[in-house]
């Protein structure tokens, strides 16, 4: 077997592993749903290469408004790797204590929002923290992990809580342990992790499902659209109308922070 057929028919396991997850992820979705039927917002918040998973989300072709991407840069900038704004920066601020609060202390959170966290280890002190503070605002939170990754792996927390601590729904990409799939001969560890597709996948499939909520509900969401499918000037007006709606959104986010 091939090196490519091996990771496809892995990235094929990863799919039948998001699949048994229908029921949470449909749940997920209906949370969704009703925090944007309230004119509210999910907060999406990934550091590191979960960023990934956010932008996948809002705003890109086939997305629509209600979320809130939370991208910080000092955690997410990779284009430099080393040097000013390099990696090593953004690996340990994503452990400092109190970034957190200092993040969501720009918006005005309420009950009625809810929360997507995407991190592969769950183990990482500011997504933690995203998450439990959340929690105390009483605002539902579904989390994204790699359940392998995350059980073998240790909290940078002091008190050892992981993501999975501050989560009422439980996300698992499929991915291994450790992330990469693929083992080569003659090489020590493993290459092509796994977990950007899984999480792809579970984005996606909520997507899918929030659509067909909202569009039950009455409230058809504004999906950016390509104008080879919709047309130029169809896909112009969708442009416009969901920039407009999701500025107008974080409006209310704005009004009200550190309320």
């Amino acid at each position: 077997m091939s090196i490519t057929i091996s990771y496809l028919e892995k990235c094929a396991a990863i799919i039948e592993k998001v699949r048994a997850q229908e029921n949470n992820i449909q749940l997920a979705a209906k949370w969704f749903a009703q925090s944007i039927l309230k004119g509210r917002m999910v907060h999406c918040f990934g550091s590191g290469h979960s960023r990934i998973m956010v932008e996948e989300m809002w705003p890109r072709y086939g997305s629509f408004p209600g979320f809130n991407p939370i991208v910080e840069l000092s955690l997410t900038n990779h284009n430099n790797v080393v040097g000013a704004n390099g990696q090593r920066q953004a690996m340990f601020l994503e452990n400092v204590p109190g970034l957190a609060e200092r993040i969501l202390r720009n918006f005005g959170l309420s009950e009625d929002d809810c929360a997507l966290v995407i991190s592969s280890s769950g183990c990482n002190i500011v997504p933690v923290e995203m998450a439990e503070l959340f929690q105390q605002k009483k605002i539902k939170v579904v989390a994204i992990i790699t359940k392998q990754h995350s059980e073998k792996s240790s909290s940078k927390r002091k008190d050892g809580k992981k993501l999975s601590d501050f989560a009422d729904i439980i996300l698992d990409t499929g991915a291994p342990a450790g992330d990469s799939m693929i083992y080569v001969e003659g090489l020590e560890t493993p290459v092509s992790p796994g977990s950007t597709v899984g999480g792809a996948i579970i984005i996606n499939c909520i997507k899918a499902e929030l659509a067909r909520m909202l569009t039950t509900a009455g409230q058809p969401p504004k999906v950016l659209t390509a104008g080879c499918v919709a047309g130029t000037e169809k896909a112009t007006a969708l442009f416009e109308a969901a920039y407009d709606e999701h500025a107008h959104r974080m409006a209310e986010l704005y009004k009200n922070a550190g309320k």
